[in-house]
């Protein structure tokens, strides 16, 4: 239930005052991001838009989606992690459908740099490309 994992998050998130906090925290779930295979670390996986290296991986098992995802820099790798950990086993029609406002309630957006940002974004994307080609295909 994606709904339940992002109001996890929120919560989660609202027990920082400060924003370098939240940011230590951001690396914290960085860490908790299961290697991705040194196989997928290819172009095709690589994320556009992002300054730093971040791939992404998807695969389809019994109709929902598994991510696997890395990066090369610590706050990129903690984006992906907290993505992954709301898309992660979920169907493409709820990934779909997914009301992504938690973003801007974690305040993510205004506190990221602007190239950072953008690879959220572009992250995001990638999460529902995935999303609509698994679906495409069922």
């Amino acid at each position: 239930m994606i709904k339940e994992k992002t109001d996890q998050l929120v919560n989660e998130f609202s027990l920082f005052d400060e924003w370098m906090d939240k940011y230590t925290y951001l690396i914290e779930l960085g860490k908790t991001v299961p290697p991705i295979d040194e196989d997928k670390k290819k172009e095709e996986n690589l994320i556009k838009g992002c300054q730093s290296r971040v791939w992404l991986d998807a695969t389809l098992a019994e109709g929902k989606i598994h991510f696997t995802a890395d990066s090369d820099a610590i706050i990129t790798k903690g984006i992906a992690a907290l993505l992954i950990r709301v898309f992660n086993h979920e169907t493409p029609e709820a990934i779909l459908e997914a009301d992504l406002s938690f973003l801007d309630t974690l305040g993510l957006k205004e506190h990221l740099s602007p190239t950072r940002s953008n690879g959220l974004l572009s992250m995001v994307k990638q999460i529902k490309f995935y999303a609509m080609a698994f679906q495409a295909k069922s």
